[in-house]
């Protein structure tokens, strides 16, 4: 499998999330690593890891992740999962023997599944500033994991 296809797709994705964010902390700053698991024959689940950093004296209200999938399966929804890096905890669920450690804090933040357009790409907003009940404004703050899944077919990248 040719894995410069696999990684620019996803690098696209990696470099425009949170560009809303300051310049001397930006998604294009932050390293990603990209993986493919085969489903089948055809498809496969293409998963980009990288760190997104919120500055503390961030002013704007909105984050987002967008991207263009070069060979989109257009019936699967692409899926984003955001993690606090000072809580986040990785699971073997293929290796658990007893499932309820399962249910042990990760550090999930902000998970949402996002349609891809006819085009391959996809875009998803989500709020980084505001007033919470307890009067705090940041919603976001520090180093975050992002995680980001997209299935494609497998044909394009060989």
């Amino acid at each position: 499998m040719n894995k410069q296809i696999t990684v620019f797709s996803t690098t696209i994705a990696a470099l425009l999330l949170v560009s809303m964010l300051s310049s001397t902390s930006s998604a294009e700053d932050q390293l990603s690593q990209t993986d493919l698991l085969p489903l089948n024959d055809s498809i496969g689940l293409e998963k980009t890891t990288l760190v997104m950093n919120v500055p503390e004296d961030n002013h704007l209200p909105w984050g987002y992740v967008e991207g263009k999938i070069a060979n989109p399966v257009f019936e699967y929804p692409v899926i984003i999962q955001i993690y606090d890096i000072d809580e986040y905890v990785e699971l073997d669920l293929a290796n658990f023997e007893n499932l309820e450690l399962i249910e042990v804090e990760n550090g999930a933040i902000h998970f949402a599944q996002i349609n891809v357009n006819d085009d391959g790409t996809y875009h998803h907003q989500f709020r980084v500033l505001g007033y919470d009940q307890d009067g705090n404004k940041n919603y976001f703050e520090g180093d975050y994991i992002v995680k980001i899944f997209k299935v494609v077919y497998l044909q394009d990248l060989v």
